[in-house]
């Protein structure tokens, strides 16, 4: 395709040439027989958006979910209300998401018992790790008996009794594509052959536009309460013997340092991973620069759960939320993403958190972590296997580009999906 009177950032109006590569941008091109031509009008036009760090399959089962995070529910029994609103879907479970203990404490089996429906219930904590199910849900994955209904997502002794939800990629799809968004990296840990073979055929059917990229068997993910150094020394160098790299989920302090140390152990693999990286300890920044370390963080949760951070992490912890200014001063690689669906799927709400660190309520949160906007939009420009190097629109780039109806010193200001025109897949337009 031809995409005619497009505005780069750097303010120079060109014309593109696209095909599954860009083939050329030059000030004019004249238009060949049969090219669909798309004229820009002197809009911005960018790399499309690779979204580093999504789970397509929990954002597809989200759509047709209950929410029940602090936002949504705000009582004991407002969530009891919300789970006896709540549709029983096909497989004869209500599955509610987004959970916190802002919402009605602590959550276990007697607690669920007490607020829901009888019938089969299971709720995720927002942090996407662990799962409560009411007793009645406990009988149907064969654990009648289990002392609080806690499970983790990534304990396949439960999860694989449930109906697996092949429905949802189209319209998950579609709501990346109205952002722009042309490529996600699925960070899901507990894929098998046979799920990534699925994604990748629903990208090749158009089920699913963008292109996809997966983390696992590359990703781990670590518990607080069974960190394991020598066990995870172990799986790096072997990946690393293998000429893989790890992604390794970090959202605390501790899980951070093991990480650290078992990264310094094993050896550097140039495309190694910290995803997440929520709280970053002054004396870590150092050790990740030292193991050649990539991290993948998530600032739209400073605008999504700022309120909460304020009331439950010291106040002399708050700079090490969510870093990204003082990372990238340290010259430690750093891209973006959204966590969809634990997070926002709207990559722009991330770049403008990146850029203003404020809170829902109106508190600035880690102020000296605040980016320039360029920064936080070319932090979304990076490849699935290169995701801090910005993609550019020049030939042999790929074909991947979002067409925005602004210039871009108006899109620089506003980081809105609302500016979105076009996205572009392969040279060709998908909305």
């Amino acid at each position: 395709m031809l995409i005619q009177r497009a505005t780069l950032l750097d303010g120079g109006v060109v014309d593109i040439r696209a095909e599954d590569r860009i083939i050329a941008v030059e000030p004019r091109l004249e238009t060949q027989p049969g090219e669909q031509v798309y004229d820009a009008g002197g809009g911005t036009v960018i790399a499309g958006l690779h979204d580093h760090h999504v789970h397509l399959r929990s954002a597809a089962a989200a759509l047709t979910s209950v929410r029940v995070g602090p936002a949504d529910v705000h009582t004991r029994t407002d969530l009891a209300r919300v789970l006896a609103a709540a549709d029983v879907g096909d497989d004869g479970w209500v599955r509610a998401v987004g959970y916190h203990e802002a919402v009605a404490g602590p959550l276990d089996r007697v607690a669920l018992d007490d607020v829901s429906p009888p019938v089969p219930v299971r709720v995720q904590h927002r942090s996407g790790v662990l799962w409560t199910l009411n007793s009645a849900g406990l009988a149907r994955v064969g654990l009648a008996d289990h002392p609080d209904g806690r499970l983790r997502s990534s304990d396949h002794t439960w999860s694989d009794t449930l109906q697996r939800n092949e429905s949802g990629l189209a319209d998950v799809s579609a709501r990346l594509t109205a952002y722009g968004v042309t490529g996600v990296t699925d960070a899901t840990p507990d894929l098998e052959v046979g799920d990534v073979v699925k994604l990748l055929d629903a990208h090749r059917r158009g089920e699913l536009r963008q292109r996809v990229h997966c983390l696992a068997p590359g990703k781990r993910i670590l518990h607080d309460t069974d960190l394991d150094l020598a066990g995870l020394t172990e799986w790096i160098a072997q990946r690393h013997a293998d000429d893989a790299p790890v992604a390794v989920h970090c959202v605390t302090a501790a899980q951070l340092v093991v990480t650290l140390a078992a990264l310094r152990a094993a050896g550097r693999h140039p495309h190694d991973r910290i995803e997440h990286a929520a709280v970053v300890p002054d004396d870590s920044i150092a050790d990740m620069v030292d193991v050649g370390v990539t991290v993948v963080t998530q600032p739209n949760f400073v605008a999504e759960r700022g309120d909460q951070y304020l009331i439950d992490v010291p106040a002399a912890e708050h700079q090490e939320l969510w870093r990204v200014a003082s990372l990238l001063a340290a010259k430690v690689p750093v891209a973006l993403s959204t966590d969809m669906p634990f997070g926002n799927d709207d990559p722009w709400k991330a770049m403008r958190a990146a850029v203003f660190r404020t809170t829902a309520g109106g508190a600035v949160l880690g102020a000296d972590e605040r980016v320039a906007p360029r920064d936080a939009l070319t932090m979304f420009f990076g490849a699935a296997d290169a995701p801090t190097v910005p993609r550019r629109i020049a030939p042999g780039q790929p074909g991947d580009l979002c067409v925005l109806s602004a210039k871009p010193d108006e899109v620089l200001g506003e980081l809105d999906a609302g500016l979105v025109a076009a996205t572009i897949i392969a040279g060709t337009v998908v909305t």
